[in-house]
């Protein structure tokens, strides 16, 4: 009890130095929904987006927020400030709650910070075409597990507006937890993504390393006219044309032949059938000769057999022949015409231009528009600022008091379902895993990743194996990097992930196809009659 009442006091300690460096005017907006949204937020009358928002608390809390109230619906809301908001003065801080409370299968829990209406829209139009400046939060559904930090630019060459996606983005936490996340846009073209004030991903918007597209164009591009000469050979080995098929290589050798030297087993039944009738089935009582032909019993294992090596006719098994040679083919030797993988020159972009900082449009709006398959879905605390002090403050302030709440809650529930303490250390090696898949130089593979971790949530059993399938991609990754990259390890890398989701067969669909297979060869057969 003292411990708790300590922590509570270093909470409200801590609280106070932060707002001691943080000035009001840095905080530029502030939702904390404590009062009902209706007047300061417009819901869209678009006829697509038919979810209902309701201003509810969050479960366990006296806290209220917004809540996404059905499931398998669009939402669309939307709050004006009171004065755009400009991103190219200074730090800008973006920081909203949010608490999947009955969990994300397939779904978006992303904000979205709009342009000035003179950019073509209304709040009462407010839809996915809604012009905005960036969209951030989590999303998640099939091989998607990202938080989305996407930058809408304008190209000053061609005055469209193209949205840039941040490269490797970390994934959306797997709990129901209150998360906190934050987007720091620096002055020097830093932007940083913070979950529950852990910085997850660093990048610059000038770099063509974390954007897709890049902001900044290429300077060179491959020539669209340039064509590849005809006599341009691109093979590096060619079979030896000097090559002699040996005299005595035999292609029609078969690869398996008969074992001659094999004995038939003592004590082998020979005249006894693998399977006979079941003695103790019986016809059915609603068994019709005329409509369902003559009644034949099921076959069952022949117990007879059990005792013996084999029962059935007997034969010689199959072993590799020593000759089997196959289907010859010449050696391959060094190419001498070869000139390499031919690629057509670089010239000028005629797209090219040059930025010192990136051209960001003003933010006039805060909406929330998704689709989700999953109710239960709660924001809060939505924050705009000019000084990470601030959302560092509120972060203490409003989060942090409410996640250690729920943190401890979820720690007894996981102790009172399991007591041995087997589900919290399946836990913890998610939690490890799921930072694994955040590794930069397994982005390739982050997906697969992702749904093996997945797989084994929803099957605890498999763990051990999912964990062994992602320790194989890891040093598949590691040699390539040692050794060198090759074409060959990019089939392997396809083929050793599919191999380890295979692998992770559900047991339930084991079951039930052994249940199938039972009842299938429990029914009785029916002979049908030709007519």
């Amino acid at each position: 009890m003292m411990g708790r009442f300590a922590l509570l006091l270093l909470l409200a300690f801590s609280s106070l130095q932060l707002l001691c460096f943080a000035s009001d005017d840095d905080a530029v907006f502030y939702e904390s929904f404590d009062e009902s949204f209706d007047g300061r937020w417009i819901v869209s009358d678009k006829d697509d987006y038919k979810g209902v928002w309701k201003h509810s608390k969050s479960e366990g809390h006296d806290d209220y927020g917004l809540l996404v109230s059905e499931k398998a619906r669009k939402y669309a809301i939307v709050n004006e400030l009171d004065k755009p908001v400009s991103l190219k003065d200074g730090s800008t801080v973006l920081q909203f709650e949010t608490r999947l409370q009955n969990g994300l299968e397939c779904g978006g829990a992303y904000l979205k910070f709009l342009r000035p209406q003179q950019a073509g829209w209304k709040p009462k139009d407010f839809d996915n075409e809604s012009p905005y400046s960036i969209m951030f939060g989590p999303d998640k559904c099939g091989g998607t597990n990202k938080v989305h930090f996407i930058l809408k630019h304008k190209n000053p060459k061609s005055g469209e507006y193209v949205e840039h996606h941040l490269k490797s983005p970390p994934s959306v936490p797997s709990d129901k937890l209150t998360h906190v996340y934050t987007a720091i846009l620096k002055p020097d073209n830093e932007v940083k993504i913070l979950i529950d004030g852990e910085e997850k991903k660093k990048a610059n918007f000038l770099s063509a390393d974390d954007f897709e597209p890049p902001l900044i164009p290429a300077k060179t591009i491959p020539d669209p006219d340039d064509k590849k000469p005809e006599d341009w050979d691109e093979r590096a080995k060619i079979p030896d044309p000097n090559a002699v098929k040996p005299d005595d290589w035999d292609e029609d050798a078969p690869m398996e032949i008969e074992d001659e030297d094999a004995v038939k087993p003592e004590g082998w039944l020979d005249d006894e059938p693998e399977e006979v009738d079941d003695p103790e089935a019986t016809k059915p009582e609603d068994w019709d000769d005329e409509e369902d032909g003559e009644w034949e019993a099921p076959k069952i294992d022949n117990p007879k057999c059990e005792a013996a090596p084999g029962c059935g006719e007997w034969k010689r098994p199959m072993k590799m022949n020593p000759a089997y040679k196959g289907k010859w083919s010449a050696p391959l030797i060094d190419n001498p015409n070869y000139k390499g993988i031919w690629k057509p020159q670089e010239i000028p972009n005629p797209d090219y231009f040059e930025l010192d900082k990136p051209d960001f449009e003003p933010i006039a709006a805060v909406g929330i528009e998704i689709w989700t398959m999953q109710d239960g879905i709660l924001f809060d605390n939505i924050l705009i600022a000019k000084n990470d002090k601030v959302a560092e403050s509120y972060r203490e302030t409003t989060w942090k008091p409410k996640f250690e709440v729920e943190k401890e809650k979820q720690k007894a529930e996981e102790e009172a379902a399991d007591s041995d303490g087997l589900s919290g250390f399946q836990k913890k090696v998610f939690d490890v895993l799921y930072k694994v898949a955040d590794i930069p130089f397994l982005s390739e593979y982050k997906l697969q990743i992702l749904d093996l971790i997945e797989k084994a949530e929803k099957q605890p059993n498999i763990t051990i194996g999912v964990i062994v399938s992602i320790a194989v991609i890891i040093l598949t990754v590691f040699f390539k990097l040692v050794f060198g990259g090759k074409k060959q390890p990019q089939v392997e890398k396809q083929s050793e992930v599919a191999e380890a989701s295979n692998n992770q067969t559900s047991s339930g669909e084991k079951a039930e196809e052994e249940e199938k297979e039972k009842e299938e060869t429990a029914a009785p057969r029916r002979r049908r009659r030709d007519n």
